[in-house]
This record gives C-alpha cells, structure tokens and sequence, in this order.
C-alpha cells in the first residue's frame, strides 16, 4: 500500500506536503523545528497535525510490517492463496490482519486440535456438505478408532462438531460483521462484584449503555472497577441475534446433518466467537477511551504551561502546612532565592501574630509585591491568613493560590537537590511553588507531567503513549516560546529541538566556564552539540543583548541573509527592531517578494522573519490574559448562596467538564451541560486550563464540599 497516498486522503492534504513531511521526520528532524523552519515543504502545517500525522505514520508502518510477517507465514506453510493476498493487503487494521492469520496461527491445544489429532475431520467435512441423504451415526461409525480415543460414534461426531465451531471461529468475515453489530446494536451492563463492592462505583451498581453511546470517563470507570475486583461487566446483543450470525455463515438446510452443524455454530458462537469478540470490543473502547483521555490531558497540559508568567515581580512562595510549619521562600523576579523561613499559623494566636511580623518584613525587605500560595493541606488556613495581612500593609501586594500537583515530586528529585542542594526538601517545594506563578513553562519542565495533575485516570494509561504524547506537549511549547540561552536551566533546554540531556548540561557547563553566550555561533563550541543538532536548536534559542541582534529572534541563522537583505532593502536600522509600526509601514508585499526571488526564502519564512523584527524577543505568553490575582477577603463555603456570581480559574478539564477555582477551597464543578448555551461534545470546546471565567453559583453541598456552577448567566 502507499502510505503516504493514504496519509494524505485521511488528513486531506496534498501528496507532495505529505512526502515531504514524511521525508523530514526520516532525516530525524524534530517535529517543533519543522512546524517553525520548514513550512514551505510541509505547507504550513503546525505541529498538533504534524504529531497526528507521525503517529498515523508509525501506525501504518506498523500495519506493513505485521502484514508483510503474515504473508511470509503463511506462504511458509504453502497455504497462500490469492484470495487470502488480496484480503491482506485490503486490510486496514492490525485487527483485520489477525483475523485473516487467525486459522494459520499456530494454536494451543484446543477441543478442534485434538479432534483433528484423532483424525475426525474428514467427518467433520461430511457434516458441512449438509447432504439429506447422509445420516450421521452412520458416517460416524467408521471413524470409532479406540486406540485414538473415539471409542463412540457419539465421540465422533462431538468431535467433528469441535472442529466445525473451531473453524467458524476462525472466520475473519464472520468476526467483522460481530463486531460491527455489537458497535451498533450492543449493551454494555455493569452490576456490583460483590456485596461489599465499593461505594465509590455506585453510578456503576446498575449501569446500562449502548456500546455506541458510551463516553469514555465511563469506560475508563468500568475498566479501574472491573480491575480492582469491584464491578462486573459485560456487553450483550439482542436476543438471538449474534447466534442467527454465526447459523447463517455455515448452516444450509435442515438436513440431519444441518442440525448438528447448526448446534455447533451455537456452541461457537456462546464458547468461541462472542468471548473472544466482547474481548476485542472491550479492548477497543478502553483504547479509544484511554487515546481520548491522553488527548485531554494532553490538551489541558499544554494550556497550563503556557500559561501567562507574572513577570518582573519579586515574589513569595507559601507551602503551607501543620504541624511542620507553612514554609516560605522569596524569590527575584529571575527566580534567584533571595530568602526562606518557616511561620506557624495555625497554633496559637501568639504564633500567628508572629508570622504576620515575619512575613511582613520580608514583603518590605525584599519588596514583594505577589504571594503564591500551594493548594495543599493547609492552604486554606494560608490564604486566610494571606488575605488579612495584606489589608493591614500598605504595600500594594497580591495573591494567587496555585496548584502544587507534583511539588514534592520535584523537591525530592535529584535535580532539586543539584538545584538547591543546601536546602531541605520542604523549603525546595516553596521555591518551587514561588517559580510556578513568575513562570509556569520554566518551572513545569522540571516534573514529570503525570504529576502535574490536570487529567483524569492518568495513573491507568498506557505509559509508553503517555509519556511519548506529554513530552511531545512540552517539547512544542518550550520550543514555541523560545529560551534564554544564558539563563535557562538544562531541564529546560533539554526539551529544545535536536537537544538531549547531555547537551544540555555541557550547555550550561560552558556557559559557567566562558561566560555568558555572546551570539548563537558559540554554541558550536560545546561539547557533543554538532552540525546537525546546531541546525536545529539555533532558531529556538536567544542570546539577549549579544553582538547580533538577530540572535535575540526567532529568526534561524539559515536565514539571516534574506533578514538582512530584507533590512537593506527597505532602510531598517537594528535600533528600529521592535518598533513593530515603523518596522511594518516600511515593508510591503512587493518586498517580500523581491528579497524571496533573490534569497530563495520562501514568503512563509519571510512572514514570520517580518514577525520577528517587529517584536524581537517576544514571549507569545504575554498576549494572553494576565491570571487572576486576589487580594480582598477569603470566602467560604458556607458563603457562597445559589445565583452568586463570580470569577474563577479553570484548574482542570475532563470528559464531562471543568474543575473552577472561585477562590475557597475547594474547585467548583461546571458541569458539560452548564458550559454552553449551545451544546458542545466536550469542555475542551469552549474552554482552557488556566483561563478566567465568570460563573454562577447552582448548588453548595457543604457536607460532601461540593460546589455546582454554570457558566449560564440566570435569566
């Protein structure tokens, strides 16, 4: 099959956008580096179709392979018909394909295999020709044979009958058309294991749904509970309706002879074809589920860390606590420690007094000017005590709770302990926590993205695909924001294109041994960083302030002779770089075209070489809307009636909606139907981790600390 051909329909894009970008990803170039440098090949692709397209390619791929193995099986055996060819190569799924292999298979021992080991299935043929005149005790008596242990015509033919359901199993038609009913006509029931099955499955005790109607938060349920041994499930079709299937494949007539093949396309179908089936179904809606919950998650990563940093800001981590005290570390506005404590306030009176002292100093000592507070244990007490002490000074300071998923994760990791190796793990959380509000990107690298917590069943997916797809999110976003290459951390710079963890180090082992980078030229000195990776990681990385300017843009230095000519061209001074309307009014169209006739550089590159000498060094995040910062009084639970309205941050989304944050304690559900006026088939439609919304208050329960919104303004 051509792979690129078939590409190309499913994406609907031209032949020659799919080769090429087929041809890119075998030279082992990064999927960030093609979207940004290579557009003209690809036609503009960015890099969610580009990642879509890769693994529909490694699929693919896959699929030629296994059907190339197959093939040499079977024509192995001498059983390679042009029939069962043709199927093999019309076949579009790794699922089709084993199911044309299935009779080929070496099997196990099995009820058919030793029936056919005792000889039984020239019977067994006699029975499929269904002939009115055979009478099949007859026909069976001839192959009673006690040495082989057929000590009975009755033998024989259960025998030959085993061999029959055996084959009919092994119908790769047959099985297709069972699936595609249980796709369309099946039922998916889920009942309690047990009497004491745990309460946490009750929405599954007495569940129903069509196969085709089943979301995939619910399969995702039924699987974790059917794992732990707490529910029980199963799918059916109608009545009769898969056994009159397999009848229909093999059965002909009413012949006595009919009538025992039909009794063995029945005990094919409830012993064989419909477990084994149901399996299958089974298996692809939890992958279908799991895919689609990688997707969110995926989703919801990528809006978290490209959230917009608080920047130039000095500003004071809180991971508050209890018995071990609420530890605080202030940070500059580049993220340098500039100090750490510990306060205690929740005590005494006396204690929380003297943390107000504390902490007080510090906010004028340092002049602080936003508090980030962990959303841990404790954080509730903290903000309280947050909100009261900043009405009380009269520096203008303000808070945000953040979320501090994965935390403690970093602060025990050994990175931490390079990064901070004179502090205790507790005071590395609140560093940590201070970092996430100034920059989210920066900091988030640092954790493995499973415990970032914006995702639903994450600890249930598979963990190859799961890693593969988040870093494939993080790699997209560092790169799309572009690093400082004198002050990024290795962590961060190890997700930089055609970088890996060794660069990286050795990046910043040079950088501390010669000093700041001066231009992009440099890195070509660093050990292990040759042709090859320089080609690209350059573009990504800026060096402020160095002898170049272009080397502070986005610009690849593959193209900073067409930069540079577009710059003469039409009169542009460096010193005009930035100024985005001087810059603009002097280039026209017509240029573009010029300086791409005389360069060779594409108008694509050429657009965004024009982006980047409007706004040099931009960080993209900074158009986006600022976070919601607090400063006025901590409400309650108990504070919040139906109908109020207020502001909140998205935290997480899943399948059936979004987790909002509306400033006490616990998040308020916005369930998928109170999303939207009009409906939507996911949260993700409408909204974004990290983004401010305006909600109403439906329903507190205070007992069970649960909150129910509407983004549905009350008529």
């Amino acid at each position: 099959m051509d792979i690129n051909e078939i590409l190309a329909k499913e994406f609907s894009l031209r032949k020659e956008q799919v080769d090429n970008t087929v041809a890119l990803i075998d030279d082992d170039k990064t999927i960030p580096f093609i979207a940004r440098y290579r557009k003209e090949l690809t036609g503009s692709l960015d890099d969610t179709v580009l990642r879509a397209l890769s693994d529909r390619l490694s699929y693919l791929r896959g699929l030629e392979k296994r059907k190339q193995e197959i093939t040499a099986s079977i024509t192995e055996q001498e059983k390679l018909t042009d029939e069962i060819a043709a199927a093999i190569e019309k076949a579009m799924t790794l699922v089709e394909v084993e199911d044309i292999y299935r009779p080929f298979k070496p099997k196990r021992k099995t009820r058919g295999s030793v029936a056919r080991e005792k000889g039984l299935e020239p019977l067994a043929k006699i029975l499929r020709e269904q002939s009115q005149s055979t009478v099949p005790e007859t026909e069976a008596a001839a192959f009673v044979n006690e040495e082989n242990g057929v000590n009975s015509a009755e033998d024989a033919l259960q025998g030959a009958m085993d061999i029959i359901a055996e084959d009919l199993s092994d119908s790769a038609e047959l099985r297709k058309r069972l699936r595609g009913a249980i796709f369309r006509k099946g039922t998916l029931n889920s009942s309690p294991a047990s009497d004491n099955s745990n309460e946490v499955y009750k929405n599954y005790f007495e569940f129903s749904s069509a196969v085709n109607r089943l979301a995939g938060h619910q399969v995702l349920a039924l699987d974790r509970g059917e794992k732990e041994g707490q529910l029980k499930v199963a799918i059916t079709l109608p009545q009769g309706e898969g056994e009159s299937m397999c009848v229909r494949e093999f059965t002909e007539n009413s012949s006595e002879c009919g009538k025992l093949v039909r009794a063995a396309c029945e005990d094919s179908y409830k012993r064989l074809i419909f477990p084994s089936v149901e399996r299958e179904v089974r298996a692809e809606l939890s992958a279908n589920a799991q895919e689609g919950a990688i997707k969110v998650f995926a989703s919801n990563l990528r809006q978290l860390l490209m959230a917009p940093p608080v920047k130039n800001t000095v500003t004071l981590g809180l991971d508050p606590g209890y018995a071990h005290g609420c530890k605080c570390a202030v940070v500059d506005s580049t993220g340098k420690v500039l100090d750490t404590f510990i306060i205690y306030i929740t005590r005494s009176k006396g204690e929380t007094e003297r943390a107000k002292e504390v902490v007080t100093r510090a906010i004028k000592r340092h002049n602080v000017s936003t508090i980030a507070i962990g959303n841990g244990t404790a954080s509730r007490e903290t903000e309280q005590f947050t909100a009261s002490l900043i009405q009380t000074i009269p520096a203008k300071v303000s808070y945000m709770v953040v979320s501090e998923a994965g935390a403690s994760v970093y602060s025990a990791s050994k990175l931490a302990a390079e990064e901070f190796p004179d502090y205790d793990v507790s005071l590395r959380s609140a560093v940590s926590i201070a970092r996430r509000l100034q920059d989210p990107l920066a900091e988030l690298v640092k954790i493995d993205p499973k415990a970032i917590g914006v995702g639903q069943y994450q600890h249930d997916m598979p963990k190859a695909r799961m890693d593969e797809a988040l870093k494939g999110v993080v790699e997209d976003c560092v790169n799309f924001v572009g690093v400082d290459l004198n002050t990024a951390s290795y962590s961060l710079l190890s997700y930089i294109s055609g970088i890996n963890s060794t660069v990286a180090k050795n990046i910043v082992s040079y950088r501390e041994e010669n000093g700041a980078f001066t231009d992009r030229k440099q890195l070509m000195k660093v050990a292990k960083l040759g042709a090859k990776a320089f080609e690209q990681c350059a573009g990504f990385l800026r060096v402020s302030g160095g002898t170049d300017p272009l080397d502070n843009t986005g610009i690849h230095p593959e193209s900073y002779k067409a930069a540079k000519t577009l710059l003469k061209k039409c009169n542009i001074s460096y010193d005009e770089l930035g100024k985005s309307e001087i810059v603009r009014a002097k280039v026209t169209e017509e240029d573009l075209q010029s300086v791409s006739e005389e360069t060779g550089a594409g108008l694509s590159t050429l657009h965004d070489i024009l982006k980047e000498l409007e706004k040099p060094g931009r960080d993209p995040r900074d158009e986006l809307p600022p976070p919601l910062m607090r400063s006025g009084n901590v409400m309650e639970l108990k504070d919040l009636k139906a109908g109020m309205e207020l502001m909140g941050t998205v935290r997480n989304i899943v399948d059936f909606g979004a987790f909002v944050d509306v400033g006490v304690h616990e998040d308020g559900l916005v369930h998928i139907s109170q999303i939207s006026e009009r409906r939507i088939k996911h949260p993700l439609e409408v909204l974004k981790v990290g983004e401010v919304i305006k909600v109403w208050v439906l329903d507190v329960d205070e007992k069970r600390g649960r909150i129910s919104l509407t983004m549905k303004k009350p008529r």
